[in-house]
């Protein structure tokens, strides 16, 4: 009895202690004391703990960004999707619309054509019905006539050409392109232009100033004169040049004179060279000096022997006075024994620099429309490597106006300033575009690395000049036959 008695005891406090914590009567009680009494889930919902309280929070802030991102998505998905496509759609309506437009255009346009040459026929018909005299086939063929004559006015033709020349035309510019020609029976109405019969043109009476001379002739005037000697040593192989003395040079100091020196070159060797002693203060000089280049006597017939007269600075760079150049030993003296020669100083500012020369021939057919340059070799070139050699090779370019349309080369010959190539390069150039073309001839020096250096170019053409132009005359001059001619190369 005891038992029970204590058990709803127990029970009566329990439900005392849970009123009192629901009723919060009393401000002694702890939470964790109230916690344990506080077992029912409605109870449990009357305490909001923090941690749950911060979760709640957590969990709006990642559905409000969330819906966020989903709204820029969708901002951006318009802007850079819908209207783009929106866009090529109506510039693809625009331009459906514009292509009908001229298509209406044209068949307006072949309408008024049709009906123009319907009303001409009538009118034609019209006037033989008039006359009595025209039987019926003369009028039936006169009407097929002007409908042929009508039809052939309506379509333009381009004559047709080689296959071979197609990418040739394909390059030139567009006013040099072969225009559609009309076939209409009119003949061309030229512009009738005034005569000039008793005028009198002022052009015909104007004299040509003194000061304007020809350019060419002021490259070439002269700075003095040198005389030298040469003689020819054949037991020594050994040529002997001597300076004698120079008169009337230019004066190239304030004080009215020049200090001159000579510089001597048997090329195209330029590694060896010989120099006289400069003369202070004078215009007509006295040297008296020998130098001795050792050359076999079958090399002498390609050397060119190359003065150079220096003024002498001593706080700047030497200032040249001119330079003679000698080409055939053998024409300017007998070099068996020693003769005075007296040559003209060429004025120059610079020493020309001998490049060498290459052999090539053309030959041009004029049915096949080809052109054909065969390089044959290359001497005295000029030395680009270290070991004094060169590694050269040829480069042909088809210009047109100004504009390479074409390029080819041949084969690269190693250590070698005299290469031969014996190498065919052909061109496929239309008869009526001769004139209009030109070859850009380069000799070029190969390296393993780095940039292929360019020892010396020629030029043949109408557009050409010198032997370049009389070369490329030749060549039409005599079609079909290969015209072959040595070309300085220039820098």
């Amino acid at each position: 009895m005891s038992g029970t008695k204590d058990d709803s005891r127990c029970q009566k406090a329990v439900r005392l202690v849970t009123e009192l914590c629901r009723k919060k009567s009393l401000p002694s009680l702890d939470l964790d004391t109230c916690r344990e009494f506080l077992l029912l889930p409605s109870d449990q919902s009357l305490i909001i703990s923090k941690p749950e309280l911060s979760v709640s929070l957590l969990a709006v802030i990642v559905i409000v960004c969330g819906l966020a991102l989903v709204a820029v998505f969708l901002f951006l998905f318009w802007k850079l999707c819908w209207v783009p496509c929106r866009n090529k759609a109506i510039s693809s309506n625009l331009a459906i619309l514009q292509s009908e437009a001229g298509c209406n255009k044209e068949n307006m346009a072949d309408k008024l054509k049709d009906t123009g040459a319907i009303s001409f026929l009538e009118a034609a018909v019209k006037i033989s019905h008039t006359s009595p005299d025209i039987p019926a086939e003369v009028q039936m063929s006169m009407k097929d006539h002007i409908m042929r004559r009508t039809r052939i006015q309506r379509q333009t033709t381009e004559p047709a050409s080689s296959t071979r020349h197609i990418s040739f035309k394909r390059h030139l510019p567009r006013q040099m392109h072969v225009s559609s020609m009309d076939y209409g029976m009119d003949p061309p109405v030229v512009a009738e232009q005034p005569t000039s019969i008793g005028r009198i043109k002022p052009e015909l009476y104007k004299q040509k100033s003194i000061d304007s001379e020809d350019p060419k002739k002021e490259a070439a005037k002269t700075c003095g004169k040198i005389n030298f000697t040469l003689k020819y040593d054949y037991e020594n192989e050994t040529l002997t040049v001597r300076i004698l003395r120079a008169f009337d040079l230019p004066a190239k100091d304030f004080c009215g004179s020049s200090d001159p020196y000579v510089k001597i070159y048997l090329l195209p060797d330029r590694k060896r060279k010989f120099q006289t002693r400069v003369h202070r203060k004078t215009l007509n000089p006295t040297f008296d000096e020998s130098f001795h280049f050792p050359v076999p006597h079958e090399e002498l017939a390609s050397r060119k022997l190359h003065l150079s007269v220096f003024d002498f600075d001593r706080f700047s760079r030497h200032d040249m006075i001119g330079e003679v150049i000698l080409e055939n030993l053998f024409e300017a003296s007998d070099l068996s024994r020693e003769m005075s020669i007296w040559k003209d100083i060429q004025y120059a500012t610079t020493e020309s620099v001998d490049l060498g020369e290459i052999m090539f021939s053309l030959c041009y057919l004029p049915t096949a429309g080809r052109l054909t340059l065969t390089v044959i070799k290359c001497r005295n070139l000029k030395a680009m490597d270290i070991t004094g050699y060169s590694d050269p090779y040829v480069k042909v370019s088809l210009l047109c106006d100004g504009r390479r349309l074409k390029k080819k080369k041949t084969t690269i010959k190693k250590n070698t300033l005299n290469p031969t190539y014996n190498e065919a390069i052909i061109f496929d150039i239309p008869p009526e575009n001769m004139d209009q073309v030109s070859l850009l001839i380069s000799v070029m020096d190969y390296d393993r690395v780095g940039h292929n250096e360019i020892i010396g170019v020629c030029r043949v053409g109408i557009s050409a000049e010198g032997l370049g132009r009389d070369h490329w005359n030749e060549m039409l001059a005599y079609p079909r036959k290969p015209i072959a001619h040595w070309h300085p190369l220039v820098e």
